[in-house]
């Protein structure tokens, strides 16, 4: 499920969705996931209160002890949004990759500890659904 909480910038929650059911397809997650797409403000709240980090972020995970529900993704689009530009792709990919990352932080990847693992894995997948 895919729930736009800001106003700020125009978002089709379609592609977001549908890339949402084929990762849940290709780990063969039974679990439902939620995708908050937010402000910058509203995730760098997120981000001090949870992380202790001051300012916006990108994408934020979190996962709960919990079999019947994945965990929750929160994107802020704002960020999304310059990150986009600065790499010179559209909104959506951007989008997209965002929630390839946080995907694999709710099945347990890891970037800062395994060893490359989780960026070879977002690769193919870019290459693949992207």
């Amino acid at each position: 499920m895919v729930l736009n909480r800001q106003r700020k910038i125009k978002i089709n929650k379609r592609p977001l969705e549908e890339l949402e059911r084929v990762l849940q397809d290709e780990f063969k997650v039974k679990a439902p996931l939620s995708v908050v797409l937010v402000s910058d403000r509203r995730i760098a709240e997120m981000n001090e209160k949870y992380r202790n980090k001051k300012g916006p972020t990108d994408v934020l995970s979190f996962s709960y002890d919990d079999p019947e529900y994945l965990g929750d993704i929160i994107i802020s689009v704002e960020t999304a949004k310059r990150q986009a530009e600065e790499m010179g792709h559209s909104l959506e990919r951007e989008l997209k990759v965002l929630l390839i990352h946080g995907f694999l932080h709710l099945l347990g990847y890891d970037h800062e500890t395994d060893n490359g693992e989780m960026r070879e894995l977002e690769r193919k997948l870019w290459k693949k659904y992207l």
